[in-house]
């Protein structure tokens, strides 16, 4: 996993799971209380995230909210946004331009 950026936008890649949470989770919040406005998360350079991760991301949207900000969630690929969906995250969260719930395939 790899997260690069500032504390306006960063961009994850790799894998977010048991194994890069703690990592991320640093970064993450680090730029939550380092910065002011949306915290844009491009996500588009993510291979996978496991439960962990999405807790992570949960965790981050969470604090952002107590520092009124936004976590906003960009480049969500197609198989995190059926998760996001599945598990109704995609209600809670800011999403760029959304989910288009219909146009997603069905598992």
């Amino acid at each position: 996993m790899h997260i690069r950026g500032d504390h306006a936008e960063l961009v994850v890649g790799g894998r977010l799971d048991v194994v890069s949470a703690a990592d991320a989770r640093t970064v993450l919040h680090s730029a939550v209380d380092d910065g002011a406005g949306d915290l844009v998360l491009d996500l588009s350079e993510l291979d996978s995230w496991d439960a962990t991760g999405l807790g992570v991301i949960m965790g981050a949207h969470r604090r952002a909210g107590r520092c009124g900000r936004t976590l906003v969630l960009r480049g969500v690929p197609p198989q995190m946004q059926r998760l996001l969906v599945a598990t109704r995250l995609h209600r809670i969260l800011a999403i760029e331009g959304g989910i288009g719930v219909e146009s997603l395939p069905r598992v």
